[in-house]
């Protein structure tokens, strides 16, 4: 059979490749809302240019012949210490959670999955027993423990707290048309942009794109539009340190709590009794102008590195981008824009495909530095340049 010598190789060797491709492959809308952030930009800027400034302190001879990638968060064995940060409907890929989750078991890593997820929690922990379950502050409390006894009784292994906000919606290149759910009206209205990508149409030949969140109401019930879902999100009040509190003592296992930015913020974290916190930003989604998680990381370490599991969410895009945050203070890194793009350029071998470039990156960069586990790197390994950390909160008993 002839075979096509300029045929695209389904197999990529960088995310920057990934992303190349879920661009070329996706509708403008649809990957425009993999890549916004909030107003100029800044923090989405950031989160990714400051791992840029950090450099590396290599050794010339003495490399270990082997190299230990694994570790545990909140309980859970992993490969590499590189999981899935939930992101709300998938709706990149026909499989959409379903892919991400086989695609991080099959690489022996953990899942996140997102209140707003386009698949039913039952399915992805069956594709994935290693799922945590992001839970948003949304409705009421009967509500939130209707959906923890959901999550737990589908055998999920800890909980993702998220409570920072979108507090802007506005983008200065203009934010990305998303419809309230995919039927007649909207495919005529997005249909120009559509036309110009028919295989990622085609490839969604039997049903449309899900953009409904079914873990939101009990198992068989029609869940709310997204639109629906952020609606109630953004009507419920914020939590208090006490209802974080009170989301421990009610799931009565493993707990993050994600979006932390600040030492007192982290203090207070662990006084409620979470097991891990994420040092986070959303992304990029929230307050612009919030420096990127790796320059807050290390003062948060400093803090609270010996009472709580510490994670770090936000720019990541290659696996020396894990090792400089293991370095400073963290247990293990989420990746979110990473793997959607890998999902959109090739479904579940595109989600592995990340996950290997992650682990390829993270073992060459362990091996130059001569150290032999991911839980020996430190500081020392690095090259940080005079004012990169910010050191935000630190109450005054601290600095002391």
């Amino acid at each position: 059979m002839f075979k096509n010598p300029w045929a695209q190789n389904p197999w990529f060797e960088s995310v920057a490749e990934a992303q190349r491709r879920a661009k070329k492959k996706l509708p403008a809308s649809v990957y425009a809302a993999l890549v916004a952030g909030s107003e100029r930009g800044l923090t989405l800027d950031d989160n990714t240019g400051a791992f840029g400034e950090l450099g590396f302190a290599p050794h010339v001879v003495g490399h270990p012949a082997e190299r230990n990638l694994a570790t545990t968060v909140m309980g859970q064995p992993i490969s590499l210490p590189v999981i899935i940060s939930p992101t709300g409907v998938q709706a990149v890929h026909p499989d959409g959670e379903i892919a991400v989750a086989r695609a991080a078991a099959a690489r022996g890593t953990a899942v996140g999955l997102s209140s707003f997820a386009s698949k039913p929690i039952e399915e992805v922990t069956a594709a994935n027993p290693q799922t945590f379950y992001q839970m948003y502050w949304t409705g009421t409390k009967d509500q939130m423990v209707s959906r923890m006894d959901r999550a737990r009784a589908a055998g999920a292994k800890g909980l993702i707290v998220t409570t920072d906000w979108s507090f802007s919606m506005g983008r200065d290149w203009g934010s990305p048309e998303i419809p309230e759910k995919v039927n007649l009206k909207a495919a005529i209205r997005l249909a120009p942009e559509v036309a110009l990508k028919p295989r990622w149409l085609a490839s969604f030949a039997r049903d449309l794109p899900d953009l409904t969140a079914p873990n939101l109401v009990p198992v068989g019930e029609k869940g709310p539009t997204f639109f629906g879902a952020y609606y109630e999100w953004m009507k419920t009040p914020p939590p208090t340190w006490d209802d974080i509190k009170w989301i421990t003592t009610e799931w009565g296992g493993p707990v993050m709590l994600k979006g932390i930015c600040r030492v007192d913020d982290a203090l207070r974290a662990v006084d409620a009794g979470v097991t891990a916190i994420s040092v986070s930003n959303h992304g990029g989604n929230n307050l612009d102008g919030t420096p990127a998680p790796i320059r807050v990381l290390p003062s948060i370490a400093t803090a609270v590195g010996e009472h709580v599991e510490i994670v770090l969410d936000g720019g990541i895009r290659r696996g020396s981008d894990v090792v400089k945050a293991l370095a400073l203070g963290a247990r293990a890194v989420m990746i979110g824009r990473a793997y959607l793009w890998g999902l959109s350029a090739n479904g579940q071998a595109g989600v592995e495909n990340v996950l290997d470039i992650m682990r390829g990156g993270i073992d060459s960069a362990l091996l130059g530095l001569s150290v032999p586990s991911v839980h020996d790197l430190r500081p020392e390994h690095l090259v940080i340049p005079p004012g990169f950390v910010r050191e935000l909160g630190v109450p005054a008993t601290v600095l002391s």
